[in-house]
């Protein structure tokens, strides 16, 4: 070891404090080696554990949880009680609530347009007190509308609007303008839109063409271009010659 330090530092350096000789000479020598060698040996050690000031909740086995439900939910005939104790015993004997599972849960679902469970199993989790993510209120609004019950979808998105106010995401705010354009309900969507200017939630650019499109439907083309000026970007990127280009939205590569 006192080779290789003798090496890092050079050859002036010595490890070994010098011998004292007879007229006490070496002292200031042997001190400054012994400060040296303190210095090197003081080197701070990193901990060896991470202290978060959060609990980590365990997730690994919360896709194999989601795929149970999903299997057994799948498999009941459409009764309310039927699907509700199904879902009370697959939380039975856990220590927490699976969340994370039933979030997985429900998207498995959408991917599998299962609409009607979607809204069975939403539903069941708003009675035991759980919170909905806003992916969870955004699937639920969709599976309202796929499975026609689009007075029921008003109605959560009019308890979501009261409940939250100005923490409603813009994905939501064009979910519904979506759904309102699909049932061809321009009026629907001049109401969101409304709601929307109200919060200074500014909305995207196939929302705002939708917009447009129900001013124009309901015979106010002036409105429709003040929304396209307002909200539409001057410029935009196309593809040209093989490269994607900015362009002017109104000019002639447009």
């Amino acid at each position: 070891m006192a080779v290789a330090f003798a090496r890092h530092f050079g050859p002036g350096f010595s490890p070994t404090p010098p011998v004292r000789g007879k007229g006490g000479g070496g002292g200031e020598g042997r001190s400054a080696g012994s400060r040296a060698l303190q210095i090197i040996m003081r080197v701070p050690k990193k901990p060896n554990k991470e202290h978060h000031l959060w609990i980590r909740k365990e997730t690994a086995g919360s896709g194999k949880k989601a795929i149970s439900l999903v299997n057994t939910v799948s498999k009941l005939p459409n009764e309310k009680e039927a699907i509700y104790g199904a879902l009370d015993k697959w939380t039975a004997f856990e220590p927490e609530f699976p969340i994370i599972a039933a979030a997985k849960a429900l998207g498995m679902l959408k991917r599998r347009r299962k609409w009607l469970r979607i809204i069975q199993v939403t539903k069941w989790l708003m009675s035991k007190g759980q919170a909905l993510t806003w992916t969870t209120y955004d699937t639920l609004l969709l599976a309202l509308f796929m499975d026609g019950r689009v007075d029921e979808a008003e109605s959560i998105w009019n308890i979501i609007i009261q409940t939250h106010t100005r923490s409603v995401p813009k994905r939501l705010f064009s979910r519904m303008i979506l759904m309102y354009d699909i049932r061809h309900r321009p009026d629907k969507i001049l109401e969101v839109y409304a709601d929307m200017e109200e919060l200074g939630v500014r909305p995207d650019e196939d929302t705002t063409r939708r917009i447009g499109k129900a001013f124009v439907a309901l015979g106010q083309e002036d409105k429709e271009k003040f929304v396209l000026e307002k909200y539409l970007k001057k410029w935009k990127y196309i593809h040209f010659n093989g490269e994607r280009v900015r362009v002017r939205r109104d000019g002639p590569l447009a």
